[in-house]
């Protein structure tokens, strides 16, 4: 790739399916159904990610997580299935868990991936998003209980780097023990964004501290996108005195298999990024279609991985992001499935082990019995 900002790099994405129709073969029907997604969820793919994709298999894992189905067009589900709208304090600032402040800095990514959970806002004029950033900030300043900042979106790392150090300059007076961690795919679908911007690297290096980490919470899905580019981002973030953790989501057609999944966190340890959670795909409207699997399947999946992995690999848990808290899927037996709140709203919650009936076609806690 030549040697271009990473900004005018962002601007060569396939947005429309002239683009994507120089990459794959599109017949005059996929294409007016595109048309019909794409009006309502937009596209952008970056060349990067582009490339990573097999365009003789319709079915290739890489290419459902980034080019659009006509199974968007199925509307079964929620644009919020995990209760952001009722736990928003201010535009773009959520405080669902005590400890945690949830910041929505922007409504862009890289690259729109087509399983996101915030499809209601990514890529789409919103009112969610902080305008004033100094506001949240304060905000958090006021709450002791607050001991962490998850600045998310969209993409934080997709912002000019003087806004992300005007972000960590406000939150520079946090007390104590308070860390700050940014959650990004740019990692896995826009690496140049981070190995050639040395402003940026030389920034995290500044605020990454002794006694107060940053860190980059990323979401690789695949063993394919740990590519020698992302490596390289990876590499010269930990460089730079970050701390990468993965969150990952199990989804269908992409790595709902054993085999897949270890793959994927094997190699993920061996560049240095820690397994965190294993997400089960949300009942996301748009997504949860064709993408969600039963969370009886789900099991099965994450326990024959674990098979396949060693200690600091299989350190991640099997996580349902639901409206009450963060849910541990544990194990099935029989007709039951065992679950227990890893974290949750309410914090009496935290730590309840419960069990519910279970069907092999169940795939979220509301429909259990």
């Amino acid at each position: 790739m030549s040697l271009i900002k990473w900004q005018d790099e962002l601007d060569e994405n396939i947005r429309t399916t002239e683009q994507l129709k120089e990459y794959i073969d599109l017949t005059p029907e996929d294409e007016r159904l595109l048309e019909e997604v794409i009006d309502i969820h937009p596209m952008s793919i970056t060349r990067y990610y582009m490339s990573l994709i097999d365009v003789d298999d319709p079915n290739d894992p890489i290419r459902k997580m980034a080019i659009p189905s006509k199974d968007e067009l199925n509307v079964v589900g929620s644009y919020d299935t995990s209760g952001e709208m009722e736990n928003t304090k201010m535009p773009g600032l959520q405080h669902k868990y005590a400890q945690t402040a949830l910041i929505l800095s922007t409504n862009r990514c890289a690259m729109y991936c087509r399983h996101c959970f915030r499809k209601r806002l990514v890529g789409l004029p919103s009112q969610e998003i902080v305008c004033r950033f100094k506001a949240a900030a304060d905000y958090i300043k006021r709450h002791d209980e607050i001991n962490n900042v998850l600045i998310s979106g969209g993409d934080p790392l997709i912002l000019s780097t003087d806004i992300i150090e005007q972000f960590l300059e406000d939150l520079s007076s946090l007390k104590s023990g308070t860390f700050i961690r940014f959650g990004s795919r740019v990692p896995v679908t826009f690496p140049e964004r981070i190995s050639e911007d040395r402003d940026l690297l030389d920034l995290l290096k500044r605020y990454s501290l002794k006694d107060r980490r940053l860190y980059v919470v990323t979401q690789f899905n695949h063993p394919r996108e740990i590519t020698s580019a992302s490596i390289d981002a990876v590499d010269k973030l930990i460089h730079s005195g970050v701390i990468l953790s993965n969150q990952a989501v199990l989804l269908k057609g992409v790595n709902d298999d054993p085999h897949t999944l270890a793959e994927l966190h094997n190699k993920m340890v061996s560049i240095g990024v820690s397994p965190y959670y294993v997400f089960q795909c949300r009942p996301v409207k748009r997504v949860k279609h064709h993408f969600q699997i039963p969370l009886h399947r789900g099991c099965q999946i994450v326990e024959e991985a674990k098979k396949q992995l060693n200690g600091h690999s299989k350190r991640f848990r099997y996580i349902m992001s639901h409206k009450t808290g963060k849910i541990e899927i544990l194990s099935t037996i029989d007709d039951e499935i065992y679950l227990k709140y890893h974290q949750a709203k309410d914090p009496e919650l935290i730590g309840r082990l419960f069990k519910r009936k279970i069907d092999h076609k169940v795939s979220w806690l509301d429909d259990l019995n």
